[in-house]
């Protein structure tokens, strides 16, 4: 019998959520940052029928015999066992709920229905209703003669199924997710008891719709396809940022995918909901929890005074690598520097911008942008060197999947202070995360360049791990001043000598090094860090060096479809992942034992990054900064707090202390606060 080396992407990317929801469930993580877990379950399980089933379903119409490279399987038998998979681990999601509510109880915050509440209480419940809400109702009967409204995408619609004398049964509906009210309502403000402002207009529906009796009554939540080929339907003739924004228009208006709703129905109105919608029942999900948890975010705050209930506070130290009252430019020029995210300040990098935009000898910055912050003095600081007269080119990626409008604003506001601003090249996103700087010093041309893991957003910088270098090397420089010509020009680099840049020439260094270790069979080492890995050409490589005597040791965040650990073909391979307080975010390849080669990236090791991106892998040639990121990596591969091994069978196993409690997470911070000469903050912080 074959054995079975490769996992389906999607089911892997469940066991990934699963992985977040099991944080939500443990006893050991504080109660609001359960609440959080709970609620960052949900929302990616949104995005996850947005692009993965909604991917799934285009090609169930359009190919449907074609099969997953390494698990054989058709779009629509994905479909059906990723559906399966989802109804499992809501089962459990629901049950989390419950007892975090009950827990929220003890702690003297209620969230209540109308079954838990005093006359006197609903009593003030109604006069809100009447006097808040009401007014701003409009409420639409589907009939003979009225059609099915359109639903909007992860929009909350109070239902009801009504009935009048000598009239047909007709569905009624109110969207009740608006922004008009507030969607937590306060009952009382003795008690902290709180109510949802759907379940408020569920109660009274009856007085919405007081013509008709009400016979069934539910919330419904659509979620529709965001998975739209951009690249394909552009026309050359039409201006491209014009082109995006008519793009987030019609994914608005995508298929649905997914409709949940929280109370039983009558099978046959549940069929002409489908027919309505034109979609199948099995995507038809009965939840017993809100519709929508990110008002958990919100209850936390109402706990924010109770300190052991969070995580301990940690606020990003600043970097010891730098002297505060020495220009960061020549900083650089004099030796190479790392930022470590969330554990250092990005403000290094946010001063050096700054430091440019006002220095005689800056000649240039560029930049490639591809998710940043609302309020981002990063753009701030590009705009300044323009309007300094700084000649600043910069690459605002309009593909960003759901930051498309947030970039779209950027943009014009960069154009209108001068900036040179282009979108990326035709058929790949430009994901790299680079920013170069040009002086001229005594006719003489010098490069400063900063290239990541993680894009430039403050905001992220505080929650995902990544890591940031600056390098005065000017074999480097040289390389990304003409890969940013390139993408000017439309295309991009075929060949580098110290870069890997994707699409032309990352994969097939990343194979190169990976032979170079195989060869050594016993003697070689590999160790990756990274969100995915997918690349099927890459996994296959992993395995013959495997099955050549090679130790790899891969940290998978997300979706890994290599099965590590199984006999005679990937024994030497061993896969963790880490989920914690902050997202794991960066990307570390290490090659060889000794003085291994080693990179920072942008790229995981998935096909759509490796062939269909433009991506960059720089390597570390700074002693001291390898020194450090490979304590990082073994850090990680030791942790026994937050990291699960990938077991034999698919599954991932928590791992257990026995001896010396290590989250690596923590580790980091604590050594943050030790170097910048900080004391740690204790849980009363």
């Amino acid at each position: 019998m074959e054995k079975q080396v490769y996992m389906n992407r999607e089911l892997s990317w469940l066991k990934f959520n699963e992985r977040v929801l099991e944080e939500a469930e443990r006893s050991d993580v504080p109660l609001c940052e359960r609440l959080s877990f709970a609620s960052i379950y949900q929302s990616n399980l949104d995005e996850f029928f947005m692009v993965r089933i909604g991917s799934l379903m285009d090609c169930m119409s359009l190919t449907p015999d074609e099969r997953d490279t390494k698990t054989n399987m058709t779009s629509e038998e994905q479909i059906t066992a990723a559906l399966s998979r989802i109804r499992m681990l809501n089962a459990r999601k629901d049950k989390v709920y419950d007892e975090l509510m009950h827990s929220m109880a003890e702690q003297g915050v209620r969230f209540v229905d109308f079954r838990n509440i005093s006359e006197e209480e609903s009593a003030r419940l109604e006069k809100y209703f009447d006097s808040e809400i009401a007014p701003l109702i409009s409420p639409f009967v589907v009939g003979r003669r009225h059609p099915f409204p359109f639903l909007k995408n992860r929009e909350i619609y109070a239902a009801a199924v009504l009935d009048r004398k000598n009239s047909r049964a007709k569905i009624g509906s109110r969207p009740s997710g608006t922004d008009v009210y507030p969607r937590l309502i306060e009952v009382s403000a003795e008690k902290h008891s709180y109510m949802l402002s759907e379940e408020l207009i569920l109660h009274f529906i009856y007085k919405v719709f007081n013509n008709y009796s009400i016979r069934e009554k539910t919330l419904i939540r659509l979620t529709r396809n965001a998975d739209i080929d951009a690249d394909a339907l552009y026309d050359e003739d039409i201006d491209y940022r014009a082109f995006m924004e008519e793009i987030i228009k019609r994914r608005r208006k995508l298929a649905p995918v997914r409709l949940e709703i929280t109370r039983e129905l009558n099978g046959e109105i549940v069929d002409t909901l489908c027919e309505y919608l034109e979609m199948s029942r099995a995507l038809v999900f009965r939840c017993s929890t809100p519709l929508d948890l990110s008002f958990l975010f919100r209850l936390r705050d109402v706990l924010r005074q109770k300190t052991e209930l969070f995580y301990p506070k940690r606020i990003p130290r600043p970097s010891p690598q730098f002297v505060r009252e020495l220009p960061i430019l020549d900083q650089i020029k004099e030796k190479d520097k790392l930022l470590s995210y969330p554990f250092q300040s990005i403000k290094p990098f946010i001063t050096m911008l700054r430091e440019a935009a006002n220095d005689d000898e800056v000649v240039s910055v560029k930049m490639t942008l591809y998710r940043v912050a609302k309020q981002s003095e990063i753009v701030e600081a590009l705009i300044d060197a323009a309007e300094n007269g700084k000649d600043v080119l910069v690459l605002v990626e309009l593909k960003a999947r759901f930051d498309e409008e947030n970039n779209i604003e950027w943009s014009r506001r960069l154009e209108a202070a001068g900036c040179t601003v282009i979108y990326g090249l035709n058929g790949y996103k430009v994901h790299s995360k680079l920013c170069l700087i040009t002086k001229r010093v005594e006719g003489k041309v010098e490069y400063y360049t900063q290239i990541g893991t993680g894009n430039y957003n403050e905001k992220t910088s505080r929650t995902y791990t990544d890591l940031s270098l600056m390098t005065y090397n000017q074999s480097i420089g040289c390389e990304v001043a003409a890969l940013f010509n390139a993408l000017a020009s439309d295309t991009t680099l075929d060949e580098t000598t110290e870069l890997m840049v994707a699409p032309n020439c990352l994969q097939n260094k990343v194979l190169d090094l990976i032979e170079e270790e195989t060869k050594k069979g016993a003697n070689g080492y590999i160790g990756v860090k990274l969100n995915s890995l997918t690349d099927k050409k890459i996994i296959d490589a992993f395995i013959a060096a495997s099955k050549a005597g090679v130790k790899v040791d891969l940290i998978v965040r997300g979706i890994c479809c290599l099965i590590p650990q199984v006999e005679g073909e990937t024994e030497n391979i061993h896969v963790i992942s880490i989920v914690g307080r902050f997202l794991e975010h960066s990307r570390i390849y290490i090659f060889g034992k000794h003085n291994p080669k080693m990179y920072i990236s942008s790229a995981d090791f998935m096909t759509r990054n490796t062939l269909r991106r433009v991506e960059v892998a720089a390597p570390i040639y700074d002693n001291d900064i390898r020194d450090e990121i490979l304590d990082m990596f073994r850090t990680m591969l030791s942790d026994n707090t937050q990291a699960r091994d990938l077991l034999p069978d698919g599954t991932y196993k928590l791992r257990t202390p026995s001896g010396k409690v290590i989250n690596s997470q923590e580790v980091f911070y604590d050594r943050a606060y030790t170097q910048s000469s900080s004391p740690t903050p204790g849980p009363s912080s």
